[in-house]
This record gives C-alpha cells, structure tokens and sequence, in this order.
C-alpha cells in the first residue's frame, strides 16, 4: 500500500472512531433507560473501537477481524431487540426469522475461531491459504445474512414509522453492501483490495452522519430523500458496480485466459465501453430506470411538490424568446408523464375539439385530428381521461375518434375542464417505457388538467377583453371620423354654393361646381353606407342576383386593379348590402395581394346545391397556420397600417345570413375565397322582376 493510501486508511478509520465515540457518548448522557438507545450507543462505541484499531494497527493486526466481528455482532444484537420490543409485532414468522438471526450469529463465531486459528499457522501451508479463504467466504456470507436481515427489519416495520429508522437501516444496509464487495474482490484477486480497505474509513465516516440524523426523530420524521438525489446516487452505484464486475472479470480472464488474457481484456473492456456509451444516454433506458427507481424506492409514482413546481415554472415562463401558451401548456402537462410530445385541442363554435397547436409532436400530424362534439360532451360531463389502449380494446367508456385510436404514438386524451366547462383537450405521446395508466397516472393529469385549463381560459378571457377594449376604441373613432365627415360635407355644400353664385369665369364655375357636387355625392353615398351598417337590423335576405352585385364591385374597382368576372350563379337568399360588402373586403384583399399586372378573377358557380362567388388571385398566398389563426382574427392583419377587420366582418356577414366563407391559399401561389350562399327558390327571382317590370 502506498503513503497516500496508508494515510487516506488510517486518517479515515480515525475519523470515524471520533464520529461514532461521539455519537454513542451522546446516546450515554442522554440516560435513556429503554434498551434500544442503550444497545445503540453500544454499538456505536464498539464500532467505533473498531475503527480506531484499524487507525493504529490496520487490517494485517491479528485482532482486526475479531473486532469487525465483535462490531457486527452488536449490530445484529441492536436489530433483534428492536425486532422483538419495536412497532412490529411478528407472530409465527418470528421462530423462521430468529433462527436466520442465529445462523448468522453462528457465521461469525465460526469466523472468530477461523480468524484465530490460520493466525497460529505458518503462512505458507496449505492449511493456512484454505482457512484464510474459507474466513473470505465466512465474512462474505456474514454480509449476505446481515443484508437480508437489515431488509426484512424495514420490511416488516409499520410505514408510517419508517422514516424514523431508514436512515439508521440506510447507513447498515451500505456499511455490509461495502464488506460484501470487498472480502468478494479479496476473494478473486486479493492484490487489488487495498484501496477497498483504505476508502472503508472514510465510509464509515460518511456513515456516522446519517446515523445521526437518524438518531434524532423530529428530523428523521421531517427528512426525506430527494428523488433526484436518490437517481443520481443509484445511478453512481450502478457505475461502481458495473465497474466492480468489469474487474472482477478482467481478474478471472488473467486466471483462465492465460497468455491471451491481456487482448481479452483489451477487447471486453472496449466492447462494454461502447455499449455502455451507446445505451446509456438513451431516453429509453433513463426512463427505465427512473421508473424502476420511483416503483422499488418510494411510495408514491410522482414526487408532488416537485412535479408541480416544474408545471407552473414550463407554463409561466415568461420572455420574447418564449413558446406560446398553448405550447407550454402540452410541453407542462406531457412532462409530468414523461412523454415526449403532445398535441393541444381547444373547443370550437361547434362544440367539437379541434387542433389548436403541437409540442415535440415528430412527424406528420393526424389526419382530421377533431373530437366530435359528442365525445366532447362526455369529457365535459363526466371529466375522464381518455386512455387510447382501452378504447382500442374497447374497454373505455368513452369511444376514441377513429383517427385517435389509429395513431400508434396517442397514449392519453387529458380533458381541459373549467368551472364544468371543457376548453379542451391534451393528447399525449406514448412514454418512452411503454406502460399503462394507473390510478396514480389519473389523479396527477386530472388536477394539472384542470390547471392548465385555468391559465388557457384566463388568456382566452384576456384576449376577449382585449378584443372587447379594441372595438370600443375602434367604434369611438369611427364616431369620430363620422362627424369629421358630416362638417366636411357640409363645407363642401356651402362652397358648391357659394361658387355657382360668385365664381367670374363661366366655364371654371362649372367645373368647380361639377367636381365638388361628385364630391358631395360621394361623401354622402359614404355616409349612407355607414348609418346602414349602424343600423340596429339588418335588411331581411331576399332573392337577388349575384352577377349584378360582382359586376358592380369589378366596375368600381376598374380605375384601381383588373377585376374579371366570370360563370354564372343562381340567384341567393341574401341581403344585397351585406354581399357587397363581403365582396369588396375579400376583392380588395385580393388586390392588395396581387402584382399590379395580375388580374383579380370573381367567378359565379353552383355546387352541391349553394350558390358560389369565389375571389381568385395569384399573389402572395397564406400559410395553413396563418389562416387557422390568424386570418379571421379581429385586428390580426399582414399589412402595414391594416386593422384586420375585413375578413373578419365578411366572415360575421356571411354566417349572419346562414352562409359561410371558405379558404384555400399556399404561399406564392394565391388565395382562393369562396362565399357560399343558400339559393333561391327556382322562379322567385324571375317573378320578382317580372312584377318590377
């Protein structure tokens, strides 16, 4: 053993001497008179005798095994009180587990004598190697029986009184886990063992600590192992296991191999370093293990404090280079599960949920991703999660949409409920470790359902108001511009006036007077197409002729833009005002979005029964998203200046008379909008006009 290991071993045994002297002479003062605490300073006093041995005279001093008996054997005799007087009150299984206790005991006064006898022997007779290994053997069976007496003790102790003991059993557990792993590599290779005997002290100084903590119940009952800190740690062990068996093997192939042991080695290790580089990143195996960690270590799936703090830190994360709402709240609600993505509905006019947005959704969405309204209604009603697996069973109570039920990665459907009312829905991607929903997997995503709910209906009642605030702000200007105009048109008329009576030159009075009486024909013809959108009802729908209407928008948008129309419609049920309208603010749209030289086409048809206007362009085109979010959204436009009210008047003028507008756009290639209107009755418009006639 090298200087540096020497004084790592004896410093490290020394400290822990002082640790448990200082924690058993603590146990003394307190005069408890139960025989727990009692046994327990013992214990610790005899370990700590232990320790300081090993500090002076190492682990080559003949009384070094006799001690690490004596230490166990109070161990033991500590654990078998607390078994018969604790919280646990075992009946028949008391006589099975007595006797393991005893067999254990008989482990180590057959050790004791062992330890003794190969001592007395000349070190190099066969006598002598075959007691020090069977001693080798004897201690590891020692640790093997302590482990399995430490594990059925928490086993078996009440769960509401673990936490005041799992730091003593923790610190045991790891105190014989580390002899079991020594006297296991003193066995296959005894050469390689005196950094183990050296880093053993500082071990159990590590160790004396968490006794200590344990020692106090107000804070054993208050401590708990962070989840993450017990990953991380587990994960550690898992290395130095894996690294232990590396060597141990690397130590059989130098016995079996021979003279090829060195390429063997040189081909395992690389071997295993790669797979272990290879699997180990991969979010499978983390999930794997996680998973593993959470069912075998803890109570409970989910850590709750930690997993709500994560929730509301993803969906208030605040900034310019942060996702939409919609978007954190999949990403909040899917991390609780661990899946790696999610698609957000939200409710639409019909009832129905449609997509709305998409987290780490990879690869094509579903086609015709909707909920139908009355699988909406049962979500609303009853507030269930959908889980995919059953529905495809047909064991859920509620049918999955077949688009859902078709799509390999849809795991769970999370109802967004608000004070009993759905806003939408969440649907999550299958975990990375496949498994099924439990109760516990229920509990969690319906309260962060319902939370996410929340924040969606606050921003939507944001966005009303908001929306609710603008139109006011836009209608007190529009009074505004209306009184403007009224003054104006009044100045106007008064100079008409004035310059048919005072103007000297004859043929400069009749074109001033000409120009000014257009204008004031056009300021009132504005006027009269305001005070008819203000009025309180709307003209009833009545049989009219759609080419006529198109024709005149075309004609007065001649001077400005290249306006076709072309085919021809039946006559619709419709107010005339409210179709012109429409026209002009989709017609303008359309120019505004073609090059000068691009001709802007209204075509007139019929299909399946409604009578058709489209306005064509080829201009610059809309993504899918705009339209979907954008496009018919109050105050939302692309152009500079713009208030975004056009295609949302047209759309709200044409549902008013029970007809709709349908988009079709890719970029840089042009927009197709098509108004479509209910027809006539056949012969309606003809008998009017006859009658007029």
């Amino acid at each position: 053993m090298g200087a540096l290991l020497q004084f790592v071993g004896d410093w490290g045994h020394a400290l822990a001497a002082v640790l448990f002297a200082a924690l058993g002479i603590f146990l003394l003062r307190r005069r408890d008179e139960a025989a727990e605490p009692r046994l327990l300073a013992v214990a610790l006093l005899l370990t700590s005798c232990w320790a300081l041995y090993v500090s002076f005279g190492g682990v080559d001093k003949p009384l070094s095994g006799i001690a690490e008996s004596i230490r166990n054997a109070a161990w033991l005799l500590l654990m078998f009180v607390m078994l018969r007087r604790g919280p646990v009150r075992p009946a028949d299984a008391m006589v099975a587990v007595a006797a393991v206790y005893a067999a254990v005991a008989g482990l180590i006064l057959l050790q004791t004598f062992t330890d003794l006898s190969w001592r007395q022997l000349s070190p190099f007779s066969d006598l002598h190697r075959a007691l020090v290994t069977c001693s080798l053997i004897l201690r590891m069976m020692t640790a093997i029986g302590s482990l399995v007496l430490v594990h059925h003790l928490y086993t078996a102790w009440p769960s509401r009184e673990r936490g005041r003991v799992a730091l003593l059993f923790g610190a045991l557990a790891a105190m014989w886990t580390y002899d079991l792993m020594l006297y296991a590599l003193c066995y296959m290779a005894p050469q390689r063992v005196q950094e183990l005997y050296a880093l053993r002290g500082l071990l159990m100084a590590l160790l004396a600590p968490a006794v200590a903590v344990g020692m106090r119940k107000d804070m054993a009952g208050r401590l708990q192992l962070s989840r993450t800190l017990t990953f991380q740690s587990l994960s550690l062990v898992a290395v130095a296991l894996y690294v232990i068996v590396l060597t141990a093997g690397a130590v059989l192939m130098d016995i079996i191999a021979g003279p090829y042991a060195r390429v063997v080695e040189i081909g395992v290790v690389f071997f295993t370093a790669v797979t272990a580089l290879v699997v180990l990143p991969s979010p499978q195996l983390r999930a794997l293990w996680k998973v593993q960690v959470a069912k075998h270590f803890f109570q409970h799936r989910y850590d709750y404090r930690t997993e709500w703090l994560r929730f509301g830190e993803t969906i208030g994360r605040a900034g310019a280079d942060a996702p939409p709402l919609g978007e954190r709240v999949a990403k909040a609600v899917a991390d609780i599960t661990d899946s790696p993505g999610a698609l957000l509905l939200l409710r639409d006019e019909g009832g129905a949920l449609s997509f709305e947005m998409q987290w780490n959704w990879t690869g094509p969405l579903p086609t015709g991703a909707v909920v139908p309204a009355p699988v909406a209604a049962i979500l609303e009603a009853s507030g269930w999660i959908l889980d995919i697996d059953k529905a495809k069973r047909g064991e859920a109570k509620i049918e999955a949409p077949d688009w859902m039920r078709d799509e390999p990665r849809a795991w769970a459907l999370v109802p967004l409920v608000h004070f009993g009312r759905l806003i939408g829905a969440i649907l999550l991607a299958r975990p990375p470790v496949d498994r099924r929903l439990d109760w516990e997997d229920f509990d969690m995503l319906r309260a962060a359902g319902r939370q996410a709910a929340t924040y969606i209906s606050e921003a939507q009642g944001q966005q009303a108001l908001d929306d609710a605030q603008r139109f006011d702000e836009f209608n007190r200007r529009f009074a505004f511009i209306m009184h403007d105009v009224k003054n104006l048109v009044s100045q106007l008329s008064l100079l008409a006036r004035n310059a048919e009576r005072h103007a000297d030159n004859p043929e400069f009075r009749a074109d001033m007077v000409l120009t000014l009486k257009e204008s004031v024909g056009r300021m009132n013809e504005m006027l009269a197409r305001l005070s008819q959108h203000n009025k309180a009802r709307a003209e009833e729908p009545r049989p009219m002729d759609l080419r006529a209407v198109a024709e005149r928008v075309a004609q007065a948008r001649l001077r400005q833009h290249a306006v076709h129309v072309t085919g021809d419609a039946p006559a619709a049920m419709a107010d005339p005002v409210r179709v012109e309208q429409i026209l002009i603010h989709l017609v303008q749209n359309a120019i505004d979005a073609s090059a000068p030289d691009s001709p802007v086409e209204l075509r007139l048809s019929r299909e399946a029964g409604d009578a058709l206007v489209e306005v064509i362009d080829r201009g610059r085109g809309m993504t899918a998203e705009y339209i979907r979010r954008e496009l018919f959204k109050p105050f939302s436009s692309s152009k500079e200046g713009g208030f975004g009210i056009g295609a949302f008047e047209a759309r709200t003028l044409a549902e008013a008379m029970g007809g709709r507008i349908e988009v079709e756009s890719k970029p840089g290639m042009g927009s197709r909008f098509t108004l479509r209107l209910v027809p006539a009755p056949e012969g309606v418009l003809k008998e009017r006009q006859g009658k007029a006639a």
